[in-house]
């Protein structure tokens, strides 16, 4: 198993802070996410994935730009988005901008489909939230077709039909990876089995083994489908500094903050510390800390889930470029091998 896992990044591209305190412009906070993209490769890292959002407190609301960026000045991480709001966008064009970033990038391109968990796009676009359900599963369906890379012909209830229409550029080389990223949801996880895609599950807090029954759900589904068992991922917040004082109180500011700033749209009473250092402890899904308590509980989540591919969300809202480059350092150089080497360990034990 050891061999198999892999370990990569998620950034949404959050509004920063300049070190004497002033927010940064996005333009520069776009520029920071290259670099950082950057030093994700030069770590050895498997995956950068660019969040995609409409509203002021993050700067990337195209992430195949960026994703093209990141690709052109590295030579081995993949790229791709995290994640792709498909109900609010087309899916021959998502797929045209894949395919373009997977040729630049000789064949590194990944699209991570989802919902999404701001609504924003809706209304910037012209469509309708009453429509949610049927423009992601209309979509999903048409982007599958399009996915096998041959002539589609589609019929649906939200555009005119396709008949035996090429898309193009066609992928180079076999045919582009996509997995679909579900929140808990039992009907996402049996329809990535359904349409025959990896999973990637967003643990964004409580125990991350609470999700073990998902994955359960994910493999029966596939094996009553007689289909073959497809990888499991799962995406985490998290930070890592030295020490996990200096971890905890980096983080607590901005992810507070950021934490008021969406709660007050969404009606969240405020996040209190005690809440924050129980999510941040052994058992909850902030993987916030030193490398040695970060790469503990990256693998009692593998382990515990399955999964095989684990990417840390590791933009904490306004914390700085700086925190998150050392952060970046932290997890590819101590606590990637340090996971590897606990998960190698419990495999010749068991």
């Amino acid at each position: 198993m050891m061999s198999s896992l892999e370990f990569g990044l998620d950034t949404f591209g959050d509004a920063t802070l300049a070190p004497d305190g002033t927010p940064l412009s996005h333009a520069q906070v776009i520029r920071n996410v290259i670099a950082e993209g950057v030093l994700a490769d030069e770590v050895g890292l498997n995956f950068i994935g660019i969040g995609e959002h409409h509203r002021e407190d993050f700067a990337v609301s195209a992430p195949e730009i960026v994703m093209a960026a990141i690709a052109a000045k590295t030579t081995n991480i993949h790229v791709g988005s995290a994640v792709t709001v498909l109900s609010s966008d087309d899916p021959i064009r998502v797929y045209q901008r894949f395919s373009e970033v997977n040729a630049l990038s000789n064949g590194r391109a990944e699209i991570i489909l989802g919902r999404g968990s701001f609504t924003e796009s809706f209304p910037l676009f012209g469509f309708e939230l009453g429509d949610y359900e049927v423009l992601f599963e209309e979509k999903l369906d048409l982007l599958v077709e399009i996915l096998k890379e041959q002539p589609v012909t589609w019929s649906g209830s939200i555009r005119p039909a396709l008949w035996e229409q090429r898309i193009y550029p066609p992928i180079e080389e076999g045919r582009l990876k996509a997995w679909i990223g579900v929140g808990g949801s039992p009907e996402s996880v049996v329809r990535a089995a359904r349409y025959d895609l990896p999973l990637m599950l967003a643990i964004i807090g409580g125990d991350p083994l609470r999700f073990r029954p998902y994955v359960d759900l994910f493999h029966r589904a596939l094996k009553e489908m007689g289909k073959e068992i497809l990888p499991v991922g799962q995406h985490s917040p998290g930070f890592v500094a030295a020490t996990d004082t200096e971890a905890r109180e980096l983080a607590w500011p901005h992810y507070r903050d950021m934490h008021a700033r969406i709660g007050a749209q969404r009606g969240w009473p405020p996040l209190t510390r005690a809440q924050f250092d129980a999510e941040a402890s052994t058992e909850g899904a902030l993987m916030v800390g030193s490398p040695e308590t970060v790469a503990a509980k990256i693998a009692r989540s593998m382990a515990g889930l399955g999964v095989t591919r684990f990417d840390l969300k590791y933009s904490m809202g306004t914390l700085g470029h700086e925190n998150l480059m050392e952060c970046i350092r932290l997890y590819g150089t101590e606590v990637v091998p340090r996971v590897r080497e606990i998960v190698a360990t419990t495999a010749r034990a068991a």
